[in-house]
Formats: structure tokens, C-alpha cells, sequence
């Protein structure tokens, strides 16, 4: 049986940490962080995708 291929664009942004879990970079945190405030940055650190779309990402990604 041939090799899975992997769906790229999902392979680029997510991460698969150690547990098994998937990893996303979050949105509004790049630049003009200083009118934020602290509560609103350390909310988007959270990242961690939710079981529902983790069975999705699974699908795309075979070896991950």
C-alpha cells in the first residue's frame, strides 16, 4: 500500500505536542499588543485545538 500523503496547508499550521494534542498559532498576536490588555493577551495564549476538530485534523494528517 502506498504512502498517505499529508494535507499541507494543515501540516503548516498545527503542532502536535507530546500528549497527542494539536497545537494552533492564535490570531491578534502578532503587532499593536500594548492597547491589549494583559487578561485579552494571556487569553490568546491558549491553543489547543478541541476534540471535535482534532478527529478532523487526524484525518488529514495520517502520521501525525
Amino acid at each position: 500500500m502506498p504512502k498517505l500523503k499529508s494535507k499541507r496547508s494543515i501540516r503548516r499550521r498545527f503542532r502536535v505536542t507530546k500528549t497527542g494534542q494539536f497545537k494552533h498559532a492564535r490570531a491578534n498576536r502578532r503587532h499593536l499588543l500594548s492597547h491589549r490588555t494583559t487578561k485579552r493577551k494571556r487569553q490568546l495564549r491558549r491553543s489547543v485545538v478541541s476534540d471535535a476538530q482534532a478527529r478532523a485534523i487526524e484525518r488529514l494528517l495520517p502520521y501525525a
